[in-house]
């Protein structure tokens, strides 16, 4: 019975959430949906940053603003925008795949109209955290 109690025990505390040395790990979700959160809500590149890989900084730090990365690395200039996941080609074995991509669509307004557009990134992990490593060319927009 004791043998038992114990393997129960280690299977809850293996259960528990992965922690990093900055805290619990991000889903690739909420890294892509934090990055974008970064440049058209809260307009901070260095948030940004803390999202994707060592290339992606020095380039998102050469822009200097926000806008500025929305019109030469997304190519889209958004205000007032509204973020949601789309789709991510992960499924049940998200712990097995070191590669994935992510597809976030984003509502706003675009010179003053309104818009819908999607955002496709490409997300690798890197021990236990997921960074951004590319932001691949967009297929069309969906308006």
């Amino acid at each position: 019975m004791r043998i038992i109690a114990i393997f129960c025990l280690f299977f809850l505390l293996g259960c528990g959430p992965e922690l990093s040395d900055s805290g619990p790990v991000r889903s690739p979700e909420d890294v892509s949906l934090g990055f974008f959160t970064a440049i058209y809500i809260d307009k901070d590149i260095k948030k940004a940053q803390e999202y994707v890989n060592e290339p992606m900084k020095e380039v998102i730090a050469h822009y200097h603003i926000a806008s500025a990365v929305q019109r030469h690395m997304l190519n889209l200039s958004m205000t007032d925008v509204k973020l949601e996941i789309a789709e991510i080609d992960i499924d049940f074995f998200r712990k097995f795949t070191d590669d994935v991509t992510v597809i976030v669509k984003m509502h706003g307004l675009k010179g003053g109209s309104p818009w819908i557009d999607d955002r496709t990134l490409r997300l690798q992990k890197t021990g236990v955290k997921w960074e951004i490593v590319e932001i691949l060319p967009e297929k069309g927009n969906l308006n």
